[in-house]
């Protein structure tokens, strides 16, 4: 509603209405919200594009899982005579990847190069290697990363070992946690993440040799936690945590709730 508003006041100011940097920023504030449709039309109504506008709206349908539509986009930009630079082509690998449209991505990928002399970054490699590695190549994903111009980062091993997680690939997770043991010392997540492979494989053995060497390091596992502001106070929640006065009843709130919700016919 608040950013309605404040779109409200843009398209009223001859000053703003035609700034190009607030029409990007009003199209990704719509796509955050879930709100395509009004995305595409702030589009549709700029009367300037630039690179950074076509590249926010094909970002923009692709964290909403429309991979189709912001492959036509990318085409129809570069139909329109944009050049996709180096973040264009991360938002729409990154597109690719939410929607599993592989063969697409590697297309994309490959052309990077051969068609607009633009070398593959980090960030590329990530993307094409979650792409991979997330519907199941994780043999590609690992060559990908062999291939790798140079030592491959850390986020580029991660999105592999995170992978191997999601389809329980021990072997190939191993090279690329003990990879990322070197590159982050100090990281406890790649030791979770390695804990859970091998907790999904039923080697306990390595469970127990791996939280033993977590212990060595002195590595903790960071808690997750949920947060809630109220009247401009930020209210911070752990998992078991009952040092707020609230906390009894907000528990016996849930296990209503949840109780509730197990009921065959739903609400009574």
């Amino acid at each position: 509603m608040k950013g309605k508003e404040i779109h409200g006041q843009v398209v009223k100011s001859l000053r703003f209405s035609r700034d190009i940097a607030i029409g990007n920023a009003i199209i990704d504030m719509y796509a955050k919200c879930g709100c395509l449709s009004n995305s595409r039309l702030v589009f549709k109504n700029m009367n300037d594009l630039s690179v950074v506008t076509w590249t926010t709206l094909i970002s923009s349908y692709g964290v909403n899982g429309k991979g189709e539509e912001s492959l036509i986009l990318f085409e129809e930009m570069i139909a329109a005579g944009f050049k996709p630079n180096c973040v264009t082509f991360t938002a729409i690998l990154s597109s690719c990847s939410h929607s599993g449209l592989i063969d697409q991505g590697r297309r994309i990928f490959n052309s990077m190069g051969s068609d607009f002399g633009i070398k593959p970054g980090i960030e590329h490699f990530a993307c094409m290697v979650d792409l991979l590695g997330r519907f199941g190549h994780l043999e590609d994903a690992l060559e990908l990363v062999k291939n790798f111009p140079g030592e491959a980062a850390a986020s580029v091993w991660g999105a592999l070992l995170g992978a191997c997680r999601i389809h329980k690939n021990m072997e190939i997770g191993e090279i690329a946690a003990y990879r990322l043991f070197e590159l982050e010392a100090c990281n406890s997540s790649n030791y979770i993440a390695l804990s859970n492979i091998y907790e999904s494989v039923g080697r306990w053995d390595n469970v127990r040799k791996l939280r033993s060497r977590m212990k060595e390091l002195t590595l903790v596992k960071t808690p997750g936690l949920s947060c809630i502001n109220i009247n401009d106070r930020v209210f911070r929640f752990f998992q078991g945590d009952v040092s707020l006065p609230q906390m009894k009843m907000a528990y016996e709130t849930l296990d209503t709730m949840s109780k509730i919700m197990m009921l065959p016919q739903g609400y009574e």
